[in-house]
């Protein structure tokens, strides 16, 4: 026998790792579709609100009742059980039918990114071959697609029965159909499709280890459709009896409107990728405190924002998780009690209910305690495999050895992780070309086939360049000198790949350098300068705002010099910044949004939007005189406090009312 067949772990420690560590059985609904366990949801609380957005409402009733309208259009149009209904919208009430929809004829949506660009989006239908593509009059979809385009405009003012009974337009439906398809970043320039069967929706929503969610449950609904942190969003409370929150971009991307709505709604739950946990911390840290669950994962955590909201006092439950598209959202949590800020990272955790974790060598055997391994997934939560990508799936989804169940599978996740003596796993690293940026999951090799389409580029390679919120892509290629190739490339992946796999910098080289033995030598790559950005022929700022701006830019882009005519996006920002732009530019009284920033992206044009703002924006006179003698919410227009609010300051101050002024300086929503 070969050495390297041989077992190297003592039998105990084998079963240990492989079977104790694995036993994370518990009951669940595994062979019910997703639709079904809403419709029995339905049945038990017909008139509870499931779906909130701003000051409309839809109860469960209203919700099914809706779905069930639609599904017989559908079947109408002629979808057949199998088939795939892609979906082009915001988060919306529109967009939680249609999935529920689709579901109860025997079809799958497809959630497709309004915002990503026309050829990826055309990519997606024509590569699941959409049999229908649902979008809405705020939408413009791929014109070659106007013959399968249905438009949904206000599905919340339609009036229909309410009292109609469901329909069983799939009767044969099982637990392993095809629930949603969602797409994420593939090495070979092209998306691939996971394929999500009904099962692993149950198994990640319903009596689940890492968290409890009930009728009082309220969850933010705050994630990109296509991200598939959205599933969680969506179906943890709707299976639940609990209720949807529909956050929009402007109002998740403004952290005092978020705080807001966290408080208007009575937000129990919510998930934020690390970057937006890093930022929402240090801003809103009081009212993230107030959650009942606070999940966030997805790049390497700053121990010292965990560390901060545990000072807040915390939420009930503050959950590190873990999980690729393939596991169906979450595959490992850790519950952050305490953090030890000398330690490098926090653990991705264990497994959840009815999911498996093997870290494994290069044979598929376990590694001994403490070593690290490629990370392994197994259980209900692992996906059928890659739509049309039967060589892929193959090498991803593979048989899983472990497991005394039939037919059971594990994906191969590229993950470098080790278990820790307690039985909680490590990230490490990964093992391939793949990388997170954001909370996105990016293979660097797609954006590199993409630059290589371009005619003038010779050769290319991207890298992911720092750390944690600062990680920034970063393009080399090799092309011909000309003073407007960034300003190409950049607008030639602009039109080809979403926003997040947009290189900050591109680096222009006469060659790629190379190790002795060929390879690329990417330790030999230069650092990019400022001739890597994207920047406009040079006028200095004018004016306070144009110069409080271009010092603000600076900071967060990391670029010495920012000029009037420079854009922020094509200098490397994206909406993420854009959130903490918002911040510091309210500390010094301006006031704009994400949306401001995407219609005016240039530093003078953004200028000229504050200046606007700052000329109509009148303050209101200040309604507090010296014969007040009770201050009311009405003579506070500018802030939104209750009566209470009111007077818990009020009774702060010496001397109470007659010793105030002005009441915004004590507020604690005052920057």
């Amino acid at each position: 026998m070969p050495v390297r067949h041989l077992q190297i772990l003592p039998a105990v420690e084998r079963e240990m790792l492989t079977q104790s560590w694995n036993t994370t059985d518990t009951a669940y609904p595994d062979n019910m579709c997703v639709h079904k366990l809403l419709e029995n949801q339905v049945d038990q609380t017909p008139d509870t609100i499931a779906v909130v957005y701003e000051n409309q409402t839809m109860t469960y009733r209203e919700l099914n009742a809706k779905a069930n309208h639609l599904a017989i259009q559908f079947r109408e149009l002629g979808i057949q059980p199998g088939g795939f209904i892609a979906t082009l919208l915001e988060r919306s009430f529109e967009l939680i039918v249609v999935q529920i929809a689709a579901l109860k004829i025997g079809a799958a949506y497809v959630p497709i990114d309004p915002k990503a660009p026309i050829d990826r989006q055309s990519f997606i239908i024509n590569d699941c071959e959409a049999q229908l593509l649902i979008t809405d009059k705020n939408i413009k979809a791929p014109e070659e697609f106007h013959s399968i385009t249905h438009r949904l405009d206000n599905i919340y003012q339609d009036e229909i029965d309410l009292m109609a009974h469901d329909v069983d337009f799939n009767p044969t439906c099982s637990s392993l159909d095809t629930a949603y398809v969602m797409y994420t970043s593939g090495s070979t320039g092209t998306p691939k499709g996971v394929i999500i069967p009904h099962r692993a929706i149950a198994r990640l929503t319903i009596n689940n280890s890492y968290i409890d969610i009930g009728s009082d449950d309220h969850v933010a609904f705050a994630a990109n459709p296509a991200f598939d942190a959205s599933t969680f969003e969506i179906w943890a409370p709707l299976l639940n009896g609990g209720r949807v929150v529909i956050i929009d971009t402007d109002s998740f991307t403004d952290s005092r409107r978020l705080s807001e709505i966290i408080d208007r709604h009575k937000v129990t739950t919510m998930f934020l990728t690390t970057v937006l946990f890093n930022q929402f911390v240090s801003s809103i840290g009081s009212s993230l405190a107030k959650l009942k669950n606070l999940l966030c994962g997805g790049e390497q955590e700053n121990l010292e924002s965990f560390n901060t909201l545990l000072q807040h006092g915390g939420p009930k439950h503050l959950i590190h998780c873990y999980g690729p598209t393939e596991s169906t959202t979450f595959a490992t949590t850790y519950e952050v009690k305490k953090v030890d800020v000398q330690q490098n990272r926090l653990p991705i955790g264990r497994p959840i209910s009815n999911t498996k974790a093997y870290v494994l060598d290069e044979r598929c055997q376990p590694v001994p305690l403490g070593v690290v391994g490629e990370l392994y997934l197994g259980g209900d939560g692992v996906a059928k495999g890659y739509l049309n990508r039967p060589e892929l799936t193959k090498e991803r989804f593979v048989p899983d050895p472990f497991s005394t169940k039939a037919d059971s599978r594990m994906y191969r996740t590229g993950d470098l992780v080790r278990h820790l003596p307690d039985g909680n796993l490590v990230f490490v690293s990964r093992n391939d070309h793949q990388v997170k940026i954001r909370g996105f999951r990016i293979e660097l090799g797609e954006i590199e086939t993409r630059l290589l389409e371009h005619p003038m580029v010779r050769d290319a390679t991207v890298l992911a360049l720092g750390e944690g919120s600062g990680k920034r892509l970063v393009a080399y290629f090799v092309a011909g000198n000309s003073n407007e190739l960034i300003h190409t490339l950049r607008e030639h992946l602009v039109a080809r790949l979403p926003e997040y796999m947009i290189p900050t910098a591109f680096v222009r080289l006469d060659a790629l350098p190379l190790t002795r033995n060929g390879k690329l030598d990417r330790r030999a790559l230069p650092e990019p300068n400022s001739d890597a950005f994207a920047i406009q022929g040079y006028e200095a700022p004018h004016g306070e705002i144009e110069s409080s701006l271009a010092l603000i830019w600076s900071e967060l882009l990391k670029i010495d010099r920012v000029g009037r005519h420079d854009n922020f996006f094509m200098l490397g920002g994206h909406s993420l910044l854009a959130v903490q732009m918002i911040e510091r530019l309210r500390r010094v009284g301006l006031e704009f949004s994400v949306r401001a920033l995407f219609e005016t992206p240039t530093l003078i044009a953004l200028a000229q939007t504050l200046n606007k703002f700052q000329n109509t924006a009148a303050a209101p006179a200040n309604q507090i005189t010296t014969d007040t003698v009770l201050i009311t919410p009405e003579m506070l227009p500018l802030i939104d406090l209750t009566q209470h609010d009111i007077d818990t300051i009020v009774d702060q101050v010496p001397g109470g009312v007659s010793n105030i002024q002005d009441i915004y300086a004590l507020s604690p929503l005052q920057d």
